[in-house]
């Protein structure tokens, strides 16, 4: 039997366009970005993990005798007083983007070892083969939900006024795009990966039937 059909291999190519877009938008700071027109915007862009300001007064301080200038990671433990504002940093829509956009990686993550497999190892004559393509279409799934899940979150929430300064002036950047792009790869890789899953139990099934039917002819015959 031919070892993949177009399904499978469409799912691969479009699950090497997935892995790409999601770890790209999971580790870059550009999910929310400041309009570089615009002269004294405090913000200039935010990531899932990282921030950076031009010049943010402490929330905490009525004051404002503290700025916040730079990038930084969001746990960052070295700068004073940026541990204490990080619940303004991080908002409860901030950190459920965080945790389902995280389950979508693991998800890819784990993919790439059994897209792997698929690729490189595994043939139509082994046992297991039906069930390790029905496992990343599955796992895919579930990736690419999580994933729909994250950016629609932060679609609806992390451009809204009250959060972040400068809210007419900022817009959702090219992070968030390629997060979009990933999680919408993922749910085309689980498509296809199903669909294969499909060809390649009827292969097996027709090649069963093949055999059963070879030998009853054979005895027949005998």
């Amino acid at each position: 039997m031919k070892n993949r059909s177009m399904a499978g291999n469409c799912g691969i190519g479009v699950f090497v366009i997935a892995l790409v877009t999601v770890a790209l938008a999971f580790g870059t700071p550009s999910w929310l970005v400041s309009d570089s027109r615009i002269r004294g915007a405090k913000l200039d862009r935010l990531g899932l993990w990282s921030h950076c300001f031009r010049s943010l007064p402490d929330p905490l301080d009525q004051y404002q005798r503290r700025f916040f200038v730079g990038c930084r990671w969001v746990y960052d433990p070295f700068t004073t007083g940026y541990d204490k504002i990080r619940g303004y940093l991080l908002p409860g829509f901030m950190i459920a983007t965080q945790f389902f956009f995280t389950l979508c990686l693991l998800g890819v993550l784990i993919s790439t070892i059994l897209v792997l497999m698929f690729f490189l190892c595994c043939g139509p004559d082994q046992n297991r083969f039906v069930t390790l393509i029905k496992s990343i279409g599955y796992i895919m799934l579930a990736a690419g939900i999580c994933g729909v899940i994250a950016v629609i979150v932060f679609a609806s929430l992390g451009n809204t006024d009250g959060w972040m300064p400068d809210h007419p002036n900022n817009y959702l950047g090219w992070s968030f795009g390629l997060g979009v792009v990933g999680s919408v790869a993922c749910l085309v890789t689980s498509a296809l990966f199903l669909t294969e899953s499909n060809i390649q139990a009827k292969k097996r099934n027709k090649m069963k039937e093949s055999q059963a039917r070879f030998e009853l002819e054979y005895e027949t015959k005998a």
